[in-house]
């Protein structure tokens, strides 16, 4: 069996928090160590019981060779290659799903900080998006979703998958970025 690539801690955790158990909850306690492949390659693995059902879950992902290092004062996802875990779509529900978390208005520091947070990963899920794009190419060619999750948002409002919507989205949640105090 070929184990799905992850570039990041953060992409392994946004594929498991989009994978529920077959009871329906997504959340559970995750147990993650580092395993060494027959081939000599590392995966990470992350299990632990479904808190709602007792089920035990696992999710075991291959490790890049190189590390990806974050930008200094940003959140990324990944290199500069687009996902082999997420499609395109599941990457602006997850951008989406962020946004919708962050208040409108001024909040208090730790407010503003988690606001902060959680719109560095809304914009760098839309950067994951645009990866999708290919050079040269107005939009995320349909062939790139492979998700019932993308395939449906895509179906929906392809028009949501050109480069320029996307950017205009990703210029969008860049300027909810909070003023904190």
């Amino acid at each position: 069996m070929i184990l799905p690539a992850s570039r990041t801690n953060a992409e392994a955790h946004l594929y498991m928090d989009l994978r529920p158990c077959t009871c329906g909850e997504t959340r559970f306690d995750r147990q993650s160590a580092v395993v060494a492949l027959e081939d000599g390659d590392l995966a990470a693995r992350y299990s632990g019981p479904c808190p709602a059902c007792g089920r035990a879950r696992e999710f075991t992902f291959r490790l890049p060779a190189e590390p990806t290092l974050a930008p200094s004062g940003g959140f990324h996802y990944g290199a500069a290659e687009p996902s082999q875990l997420l499609d395109p779509g599941e990457w602006l529900w997850a951008a989406d799903a962020y946004a919708r978390l962050v208040p409108a208005g001024r909040a208090t520091a730790e407010a503003g900080q988690r606001a902060q947070a959680t719109l560095f990963r809304a914009v760098a899920a839309v950067d994951e998006v645009l990866k999708f794009v290919p050079p040269g190419a107005e939009s995320v060619p349909a062939s790139a979703f492979t998700s019932e999750r993308g395939r449906d948002l895509h179906r929906r409002d392809p028009g949501r998958f050109r480069r320029d919507r996307l950017a205009a989205v990703r210029d969008a949640y860049t300027e909810m970025l909070p003023p904190i105090g």
